[in-house]
């Protein structure tokens, strides 16, 4: 689309600087925005041989100090650009504010299909298992990465990664609580007393889904992983049972409950957990383990929502269907609760 208003800047800046910062750049540069509610503005920018390419930015206004940090956005790419790990070519990062208002990096544009819907009904039934299995085959890739010979050893804290986040989460949903759930306030006390013995250390990318990736125009093949705001050092298990948890929500919510996975040509979640445990040679996690991993993610699900739905409240939203997200906040809450309780069980 046009540029919003809001997010213009001046090109012939830009196109001075990339003239000077990218390799190949021919002067003028054509700029325009890509829709969605992403927290960083987005820009795909056209040269004037044809060529195109992406511009991520900070937002203009007052900014939290850690937060759009487009410049480890722009550092975990160009270090994956030196492994088999799916990433645009990253280009150039500036900080400095006088060229376009605020701090942003430049990558490649990588021109395939984002594949929204995990049905897949744009893919021919007989395709789509290669789909699912090459979005588990690039996560296994991503977490086999050295990230200390990456120079990546500080890009994150090694360990303890989930008792920190259930911390983080909870501290902000009990900030920005409009209602009390029952099931949140049982699984704020329940997940940090039965955290996991697993603790090991890879770089996750955060936000491991299907519309996070750029895929081939015709081929069942990863072209790019997109949008690495919040990668750090993490659990490989938390990651992976973060894009697992398709399999445990219902068609309302846009997940795999409720379908008929045989007849849609789709796999089971054992089968693609068996997949990447195979691929990465990781043992298959007990029961008990990832149905530890599924519930936290519900959660933190649910306290994500609840900040959404908190800032639509005080009108600081930028997504105009925000508050929608308050009705979402209970559902993934009482879920966890009843993997907690089927745990306790011994059902399933």
């Amino acid at each position: 689309m046009e540029v919003q208003e809001k997010h213009r800047f001046d090109e012939q800046s830009l196109g001075r600087f990339m003239s000077a910062n990218v390799e190949g750049f021919v002067a003028p540069v054509r700029v325009e925005q890509f829709k969605g509610g992403q927290s960083n503005p987005t820009y795909r920018l056209t040269d004037g041989g044809g060529r195109r390419y992406v511009l991520r930015r900070k937002p203009p206004g007052k900014l939290l100090p850690s937060a759009h940090a487009v410049d480890r956005e722009f550092r975990v790419i160009s270090a994956l650009n030196r492994t088999n790990v799916p990433t645009p070519r990253a280009y150039a990062l500036c900080e400095d504010e006088s060229v376009v208002g605020t701090a942003f990096y430049i990558m490649e544009y990588c021109d395939g299909r984002v594949l929204w819907d995990p049905l897949l009904p744009d893919v021919p039934k007989e395709g789509r298992l290669a789909i699912y299995r090459a979005k588990f085959e690039t996560l296994a890739r991503l977490h086999a990465v050295d990230h200390v010979a990456l120079g990546l050893g500080d890009f994150g804290r090694p360990g303890s990664y989930v008792a920190r986040q259930i911390s983080r989460w909870g501290k902000q949903y009990k900030a920005s609580e409009t209602e009390q759930i029952e099931a949140m306030d049982r699984l704020l006390d329940w997940l940090p007393a039965n955290l996991p013995p697993n603790d090991e250390t890879v770089l996750v990318h955060g936000d491991y889904r299907l519309d996070n990736m750029i895929f081939h125009a015709s081929e069942p093949r990863v072209l790019g992983i997109i949008d690495w705001e919040i990668s750090t050092l993490g659990d490989p298990l938390a990651e992976l049972s973060y894009l697992c948890m398709l399999w445990r929500t219902p068609k309302d919510w846009g997940g795999l409950l409720g379908h008929d996975l045989a007849d849609l040509g789709l796999p089971t979640e054992a089968e693609m957990v068996a997949y990447y445990c195979s691929l990465s040679k990781r043992p298959v996690p007990a029961t008990a383990l990832w149905d530890f991993y599924m519930a936290y993610n519900l959660f933190r699900v649910s306290c994500i929502r609840q900040g959404v739905y908190a800032r639509s409240l005080d009108g600081t939203a930028s997504n105009v269907r925000a508050a929608e997200s308050g009705k979402m906040v209970r559902p993934p809450a009482e879920l966890a609760w009843r993997i907690v309780e089927q745990m306790a069980g011994g059902a399933r």
